[in-house]
């Protein structure tokens, strides 16, 4: 469905809300629950069309799955090649994961997506899993490819040449359908949900923030409650942190250190954010965030904090524009590419308030002071996070529009539902 013009107004956010459940675990959960001996329930699924493709994807290849909300039973089955390539729709999850899956299943399979991913790159995950022994063609580097199946397991240890989460579970992922036992070194830091869910589920797995290693074993049958989604609950936080008045909480969300990044680089600007009822859940760290408007100032975000911040780096830009002075992002190059150019999107957005984005030596450098609404109409080429930070900019420099609002249900359906229910409580 085509997506219309939408318009975000300013105003204070108040009460609680709740946030779909982590897209990033859904992804990975859907993938391991094919894996098990047994059925396993996965609750409070995301519903958003990323995880859709997951969902869709792992059916094509031979798994059931019962249910068709956020509570599922995934039954596993013997995995075959595809009648039709897999759609991976605009989730490079989705692409890589299940690239490393197939091929330690030794099943043939074509991939493909939207004209979005087809420009984003394969060729990191690809080359890894070639060495692991799977005979894999790109076009040049990118979608459509064609894994044409692992006749023998080759290299079992691997040196990420970047910390990537996703080529990480692609390769825990063959060494778990291949049931061989797989070690992975060279991360910096980066989210470990795979790790997490596998000892959850019984797997003999060690890791640290540079190694990881997967001994083979049989997966329990446990059922997994997917962690609300701390990317999805960032909006309404830097919303909060943002617009005088404002004083809201979010339960039940995953506070994986991974993924706190956003919480750390906010409180360094000063904002009032507090975790509360910390627990574990399905292997997860959950907690209910409480955030209070207070004023910020400007602040250096490292390298390693910016990691952990990467998908809410747009966020963290909003957030720098009603700083006073100058906020610097360092290592923020992966931006360029994602769904968008979020580089370009981000100097767009603020461009749109009179804020100044500049970025330069693989860094954002950001002079914030008093954003002011100038009537532009924001150009989100159909990505879901610029978007929905597009909205949360307009909730203290509104009314501010977007071209389309098409693609808010990649990750968040009934997001500027919830959004307008916070406005008026």
């Amino acid at each position: 469905m085509p997506g219309k013009v939408a318009t975000f107004h300013p105003g204070p956010l108040r009460g609680n809300v709740g946030v779909p459940g982590d897209k990033s675990i859904s992804h990975r959960a859907l993938i391991v629950a094919a894996r098990c001996a047994v059925p396993i329930r996965i609750s409070h699924l995301n519903p958003g069309r990323d995880v859709r493709a997951t969902r869709q994807a792992v059916i094509a290849l031979g798994s059931r799955i019962a249910g068709d909300g956020d509570d599922v039973v995934v039954h596993p089955g013997p995995w075959r090649t595809p009648d039709r390539a897999l759609d991976c729709m605009n989730s490079g999850s989705t692409a890589r994961m299940l690239l490393g899956a197939c091929s330690g299943a030794n099943v043939a399979a074509a991939f493909d997506g939207d004209a979005s991913l087809r420009r984003r790159p394969m060729e990191p995950v690809a080359a890894q899993l070639r060495a692991f022994g799977a005979k894999i063609r790109t076009s040049e580097g990118r979608l459509p490819l064609e894994l044409s199946g692992t006749p023998a397991i080759e290299t079992r240890r691997f040196i990420l040449l970047a910390p990537s989460a996703q080529v990480k579970s692609a390769l825990l992922f063959a060494g778990l359908f291949a049931g061989v036992p797989v070690r992975i070194g060279g991360d910096r830091g980066s989210r470990d949900h795979t790790e997490r869910l596998l000892r959850y589920l019984g797997a003999e797995i060690e890791w640290n923030a540079r190694t990881v290693e997967l001994s083979v074993t049989a997966l329990a049958s446990r059922a997994v409650e997917v962690a609300g989604d701390i990317s999805a609950a960032a909006f309404f936080i830097t919303a909060a942190a943002i617009t005088p008045g404002s004083a809201i909480v979010i339960g039940d969300v995953g506070v994986n250190p991974t993924r706190t990044g956003l919480l750390d680089a906010l409180r360094a600007m000063g904002a009032s954010i507090d975790l509360c009822n910390e627990r574990m859940q399905s292997g997860e760290p959950v907690a209910d965030v409480a955030v209070e408007y207070r004023p910020l100032s400007a602040a250096r975000i490292g390298r390693e904090l910016a990691l952990r911040a990467i998908d809410e780096i747009p966020l963290l830009a909003v957030a720098a524009a009603f700083a006073p002075g100058t906020t610097t992002i360092d290592g923020v190059a992966d931006l360029r590419t994602k769904e968008s150019d979020r580089i370009a999107a981000i100097e767009r957005l603020l461009d749109a308030v009179g804020i100044r984005a500049a970025y330069e030596r693989h860094g954002l450098a950001i002079t914030g002071g008093r954003p002011a609404q100038r009537g532009t109409l924001v150009t989100t080429h159909d990505d879901h996070r610029i978007a929905m930070a597009a909205a949360v900019l307009g909730c203290a420099a509104g009314p501010l529009a977007i071209d389309s609002d098409a693609s808010l249900d990649v990750s968040f359906p009934g997001f500027v539902a919830a959004l307008e229910r916070l406005r008026a409580g």
